[in-house]
């Protein structure tokens, strides 16, 4: 998961490789749709919840997917977790608080934390203890587009799109049409 600023980077990014194209995020978001449904057996009670930003039209979409193959909805919420991090100096002289519904209940539900990608484990940390707050899932299972190491705290993905070894100087950009009017992943250096 990408971790964005408010603040104005000083050093220029330049791209250094694109890792997916929209086609490439399309199959493999059809792949993890089918882990989902494979690993909790159906959508019985199955809640799927974006962290935002890139994770809420990531979870919208596998939704959508799910929902051709087992022919039932599956809920979907939107998690946001600014007012939950412990690294808010990064953010931003003002980080703006938003307490706000995941938009279903979390109550004894098999949730999927959907996010862009898993670096240090701090966002995912933040997600569950606003998860959390709304609740107390059966189960909490996390879902990344990109999985690219360097831990922090001990955090893992159970559904994983794709694992990319960078170095600290790299960041993975995940442009979403939603969001970005783009859909590709690249690779950025500092």
């Amino acid at each position: 998961m990408t971790i964005k600023t408010n603040t104005v980077r000083t050093a220029a990014l330049r791209q250094k490789a694109q890792l997916m194209s929209g086609s490439e995020i399309e199959r493999t978001l059809v792949r993890l749709a089918h882990e989902i449904l494979e690993k909790n057996d159906g959508v019985e009670g199955l809640g799927l919840v974006g962290i935002k930003r890139r994770g809420v039209p990531l979870a919208e979409r596998l939704a959508k997917m799910i929902q051709q193959v087992e022919k039932k909805k599956v809920s979907v919420g939107t998690l946001d977790i600014t007012f939950y991090r412990d690294d808010l100096t990064t953010l931003g002289p003002k980080p703006v608080v938003q307490e706000g519904e995941i938009g279903f209940s979390i109550e004894g539900k098999k949730i999927v934390l959907v996010d862009d990608v898993l670096y240090t484990g701090r966002t995912t940390r933040a997600a569950l203890d606003a998860l959390f707050s709304h609740g107390r899932p059966s189960l909490v299972q996390l879902l990344v587009l990109i999985d690219r190491g360097h831990r922090e705290l001990p955090v893992e993905a159970t559904f994983i799109g794709r694992v990319v070894q960078t170095t600290d100087a790299e960041i993975i950009e995940v442009k979403l049409t939603e969001t970005d009017n783009a859909e590709k992943v690249l690779l950025m250096e500092r």
